[in-house]
């Protein structure tokens, strides 16, 4: 019989009387702002759900638990994904799950530079913990599963210019059938930057970026922003 639930997340929740709609937006402290992971949310589940802690810092909130005499008021924050810790880090956890088959690492010509214990190690834009000596820094700028190989270049060689984006959820407006110029953020750490949206079929658009981007990830969510507010979000798509 309730009405609402309330959750920890860094972001907020308007109600725009002329389109009807709820609008997702970026929280009050840009530092924890978590309106990134919400971009799947439905209208319905914005209309019975409340942010308390969007219009403030994350300071606020632990003064707030201070005065409350809560014994979290001082916890140190989780930098992880919830509930990895446990397992010691994110190599460990994947590596109960997803068994570890050796193959190379490789250049853009298909040079082999070093080995690798298993592709699920590694993420596309990755420099750390490649393992391997070289002039210049290298990146991961590829998977290939097929092949078992990860493939690393320089930093220019892992920009992209556009890419396509499936199971779009359009949270805060209506689904476009036009082009539309936004901003958006291909990872929760990047910044936002200018696109251009073009919407396809199925679900999909196209996005086209004013500067050619680093690390587009398929399987990452490129969320979309107009400001403050959340226009939606999907999954990058694999070229």
């Amino acid at each position: 019989g309730i009405d609402k639930i309330a959750t920890g997340h860094y972001a907020r929740i308007n109600y725009d009387e002329n389109s009807d709609r709820y609008q997702l937006l970026k929280a009050v402290d840009p530092k924890k702002d978590q309106s990134y992971f919400l971009y799947d949310l439905t209208q319905d589940l914005l209309a019975g759900t409340v942010f308390p802690l969007g219009n403030q810092t994350k300071d606020e909130t632990r003064n707030i638990a201070a005065e409350l005499g809560l014994k979290t008021a001082a916890k140190p924050e989780s930098q992880d994904l919830c509930l990895i810790e446990a397992h010691g880090s994110m190599q460990k956890f994947l590596d109960r799950y997803i068994s570890q088959q050796e193959g190379d690492i490789v250049d853009l010509e298909g040079k082999v530079l070093g080995k690798h214990t298993g592709i699920h190690h590694y993420t596309i834009g990755q420099r750390k913990g490649l393992g391997i000596a070289a002039a210049e820094p290298l990146y991961v700028v590829k998977i290939d599963a097929v092949m078992n190989r990860v493939v690393v270049g320089n930093r220019s060689a892992g920009g992209r210019s556009e890419c396509t984006v499936n199971r779009m959820n359009w949270v805060s407006i209506a689904e476009p059938n036009t082009p539309i110029r936004c901003q958006v953020k291909v990872r929760y750490r990047s910044r936002s930057v200018p696109v251009n949206v073009i919407p396809l079929d199925n679900s999909r658009i196209k996005l086209v970026f004013d500067e050619p981007q680093f690390g587009i990830t398929p399987g990452q969510a490129a969320v979309l922003y107009q400001g403050e507010m959340v226009l939606g979000g999907g999954i990058i798509e694999r070229e």
